[in-house]
C-alpha cells in the first residue's frame, strides 16, 4: 500500500498522523459543527481544513509532499469518513434527547420519528 495511501517508508505513520491524529480532529472539528445546529455542508468545509492541516504534518515532521492531490486526497477521504460519523453521532444523540417526544434512535448513525403508541393524544 506504500505509494497508493502513504508515502512514508512505514504504514504506523500514516495510521498515527492520518487515522489517528486526523481523525480525531476531524471528529471533534465535526462534534464541534453540530453542536451549534450548523449544517453538514458546514462540517465538510472544516473537514476538508483538517485534512490539510494532516498533509502538512506529514510534511513538516515526516518529509511528506506537502502540495499533493492524490495525498491530500486520501488523507482527506479518511478525516471525511470519520469526522461524517462523529456529526452524525452528536447530530442524532441531539435529535433523540432534546426532541425526545419526535424521535427515536435507531442507531448511533440514525434516528426516526416515534410512532404513537394506542392510548396516547397527538
Amino acid at each position: 500500500m506504500q505509494g497508493i495511501l502513504y508515502e512514508e517508508e512505514s504504514a504506523w505513520l500514516f495510521l498515527l498522523v492520518t487515522v489517528v491524529m486526523g481523525g480525531w480532529a476531524g471528529w471533534m472539528a465535526a462534534r464541534a459543527v453540530a453542536r451549534g445546529w450548523r449544517p453538514f455542508w458546514q462540517c465538510a468545509a472544516a473537514l476538508l481544513l483538517v485534512a490539510a492541516a494532516v498533509r502538512f504534518i506529514h510534511f513538516a515532521l515526516f518529509s511528506g509532499t506537502l502540495v499533493s492531490l492524490h495525498y491530500y486526497a486520501v488523507d482527506a477521504i479518511v478525516v471525511m469518513i470519520i469526522g461524517t460519523a462523529g456529526f452524525r453521532v452528536t447530530r442524532t444523540r441531539q435529535m433523540t434527547s432534546q426532541y425526545r417526544w419526535l424521535y427515536e434512535k435507531t442507531s448511533p448513525l440514525t434516528w426516526r420519528e416515534r410512532t404513537p403508541v394506542s392510548g396516547e393524544v397527538g
